[in-house]
């Protein structure tokens, strides 16, 4: 956690990961360049430099949106959540790279002005439609640029204080939207340009990878957290017996169509709001170290009885009163008033 905006001081962690990723980064594409000149003799070394960018950034694009749903599925890869912004930024670069080389190619030394020359020089959307034409894919790839570069600019925490969370988060999820469009703009574009089906076939797969585990992540949470549906006493729910629920750790519930984390410490319970304040992470899925409910994101800390972060933060959930009856744990279905 942070209080102040500041430049991100790297770490001996932060410069080992990110010195993985950019030397992994850098190897794979001077082995596309590497082998592209050796097999295809009358390929420019740009052309190879533009598709090097794109299949990198369009494969690392698929691992960061991997990320979150297999932490989901399964914990251990819950510390690739903690750097999943570094690989965004990387991704923006590399598609940002892709773009420029692109336009200084295909676009910028032409007569028409270079943004419309990249709306129109593959055919419009009308003439594709009475078939005199083929269908255009490069406004595909123009507008997914613009929301990552958008997304990789507002990645910084001074723009999720100004924005709020819910709103940076809605913003950040046109990642989603993002991937859409690349799918269309490599399917269209490979389909017209290349007569191969492996970069077809690794597209569809990595749509159908993506859709699985999310599926299988959403599955599993929806289960996670099941609402409540025992009887409403004086406003209290019972959650069930507080020995069931590991020491330190939470379980994720619904209590009122409210996601609550029900946290154990010792013989004592905790319901607090599940979602992080941060970057909506999941609190049920974290743990409490040294007295402080941790989100397993990022690190950020509440006070399990008031939901305060630890001065001199000001971050704040939403907590909910508990009692204990004969072991059973015991919810009251309204907030807490601050």
């Amino acid at each position: 956690m942070g209080h102040a905006y500041q430049a991100v001081v790297f770490n001996r962690q932060k410069r080992l990961y990110d010195g993985v990723i950019a030397g992994t980064v850098l190897l794979y594409l001077v082995l596309f360049i590497g082998l592209g000149l050796s097999q295809y003799e009358s390929i420019t070394a740009e052309t190879l430099i533009i598709r090097a960018l794109s299949t990198a950034a369009f494969g690392l694009l698929h691992v960061i949106l991997s990320i979150g749903p297999m932490a989901r599925i399964d914990d251990r890869f819950l510390p690739f959540l903690y750097n999943r912004r570094h690989l965004g930024v990387i991704m923006a670069l590399l598609a940002v790279g892709h773009g420029v080389f692109a336009l200084l190619q295909f676009h910028l030394f032409g007569a028409v002005n270079p943004l419309v020359s990249v709306l129109s020089t593959d055919g419009s959307f009308w003439s594709s439609l009475n078939g005199s034409g083929p269908f255009p894919f490069q406004p595909f790839g123009f507008f997914a640029l613009l929301v990552i570069a958008v997304m990789a600019a507002t990645s910084h925490d001074f723009w999720l204080s100004q924005l709020s969370a819910p709103v940076w988060k809605k913003l950040h999820m046109l990642v989603y939207f993002a991937y859409a469009l690349l799918v269309v703009h490599v399917v269209l574009g490979i389909g017209q340009e290349s007569s191969t089906v492996w970069p077809l076939l690794f597209t569809s797969l990595g749509a159908c990878w993506l859709v699985s585990i999310h599926l299988w992540a959403g599955i599993k949470s929806h289960k996670n957290d099941s609402e409540i549906h025992s009887e409403d006493r004086g406003g209290f729910v019972n959650a069930g017996p507080l020995l069931d629920i590991e020491d330190g750790r939470a379980i994720s519930l619904m209590i009122a169509g409210e996601t609550v984390a029900l946290f154990r410490e010792g013989q004592k319970a905790h319901a607090v709001s599940g979602i992080c304040q941060h970057q909506n992470g999941p609190l049920a899925e974290g743990r409490i170290i040294d007295g402080l409910i941790t989100c397993p994101w990022h690190g950020y800390q509440y006070c399990p009885k008031s939901g305060k972060s630890p001065e001199p933060f000001s971050e704040h959930i939403p907590t909910f009163e508990t009692r204990l009856e004969n072991g059973d744990v015991w919810v009251r279905t309204t907030v807490i008033p601050i």
